[in-house]
């Protein structure tokens, strides 16, 4: 596996295997890899002959107040983990190289970023598509994978491409969980044990809320407020939003006609972990 920092080589290296006939996949990632981010790796080896994982904590994407200082940065495991799974390259360039002195160019994703974790998350998405089409453009991919737990910012960056007349094709994975159905996220690792322990709360009320719409339910407000009631046997989750938003404006609905998402956003009472999740119901994301 090889360790790339410059965006100049990595372009270079990318330009040369396409050259040579060889199709591109990319995962970008914020490090602190986990079995979900290797489940994305998987299938892009399945469907790629190069794969690219990025490696880059993106700090126009968070806010004042959150834990970018914070955020878990375990290079050394995170290759090793890489490599063993089989990865060709991580590209792993510096705030410089992406953000050089007087960098002003950002992109802006409109109307869908408002809601549910852009309602509290202001600049975060704007943060989120300005890296990410960045990195489209430095790595050159044909196939980029995310995972559904994003599920906004799956939309988000989908809306991106097509606006954009990008060719890249966007692979949604699903979401990678732990084996008490709690989404896999690199921000477990700030979870108290009690904490650990009510998350999977979650992941029930979600389950729930399936299952009432598979048996008919399909106004907004019942399956919502069973979603709510599973979370709420704990007290160490704080509800940010439940909400069931359409897959294409990212929108409330009153009822389910089509594919619509289930989303959840916590927070955790000890730590302040924000814990996001999400299913989908009626159709695909």
């Amino acid at each position: 596996m090889k360790i790339v920092r410059s965006p100049a080589e990595m372009k270079n290296l990318s330009m040369m295997m396409q050259r040579s006939g060889s199709s591109v996949g990319f995962i970008p990632t914020m490090g602190a890899l986990h079995s979900g981010h290797m489940s994305l790796l998987d299938r892009i080896n399945d469907s790629c002959d190069f794969s690219v994982m990025s490696i880059f904590v993106n700090p126009v994407q968070f806010g004042p107040k959150e834990d970018f200082q914070k955020y878990p940065r375990p290079f050394d495991a995170d290759c090793e983990l890489a490599e063993k799974a089989g990865c060709d390259v991580i590209f792993a360039p510096s705030k410089e190289d992406m953000y050089p002195e007087n960098y002003c160019t950002y992109v802006n994703v409109e109307n869908i970023t408002d809601g549910l974790c852009g309602a509290s998350r202001p600049g975060h998405f704007r943060g989120v598509t300005t890296v990410v089409l960045k990195l489209f453009n430095i790595v050159m991919p044909q196939i980029a994978c995310f995972g559904q737990k994003d599920a906004q910012q799956v939309l988000v960056i989908k809306r991106m491409v097509h606006d954009l007349n990008l060719s890249i094709t966007i692979d949604v994975a699903p979401i990678f969980r732990e084996e008490s159905g709690l989404a896999m996220s690199s921000r477990n690792v700030y979870l108290s044990d009690a904490e650990r322990a009510a998350a999977p709360l979650i992941y029930k009320g979600l389950n729930d809320g399936a299952i009432y719409y598979n048996n008919g339910v399909v106004e907004s407000n019942a399956l919502i407020n069973v979603v709510t009631t599973a979370i709420g046997q704990s007290p160490l989750l704080e509800i940010e939003y439940v909400e069931l938003v359409d897959t294409k404006k990212i929108k409330p609905v009153t009822s389910v006609t089509s594919a619509a998402l289930i989303a959840v956003a916590c927070r955790t009472k000890e730590s302040r972990t924000r814990l996001i999740d999400n299913i989908v119901i009626g159709g695909t994301l």
